[in-house]
């Protein structure tokens, strides 16, 4: 999947505003000065609000990425560029919907 790669210096939220707190198993691949993000790494998420009926307190609490790049990787795992899916998962791992992207550098990009 083509894209801008991703990087621990980008914004992530979850569908209801979370953060996604960027960190990485990559210690030798970076772009702009920023670590490139794997598809291998899982995010925590802080600050999201979404309660179910009830109410409920269910906030994402994680991301979990797949399709990353096809053709870059570090160490046989992809990178993740800006089509990359991460899914978020709520305290019972039930998926509550798709991480959004709201900023990544754009610079370096990734087949």
């Amino acid at each position: 999947m083509p894209g801008q790669v991703l990087t621990t210096a980008g914004t992530i939220v979850c569908p209801h505003g979370g953060r996604a707190i960027l960190t990485t198993s990559n210690t030798k691949v970076a772009a702009q000065g920023a670590q490139a993000l794997v598809e291998t790494d899982v995010h925590p998420v802080v600050g999201c609000p979404f309660t179910l009926p009830g109410p409920k307190p269910s906030p994402c609490i994680r991301i979990e990425w797949q399709a990353g790049a096809m053709q870059a990787s570090v160490r046989g795992v992809p990178v993740l560029v800006r089509s990359s899916i991460g899914l978020c998962y709520s305290p019972e791992n039930a998926p509550q919907g798709v991480a959004i992207i709201v900023s990544t550098q754009p610079k370096v990009s990734a087949r």
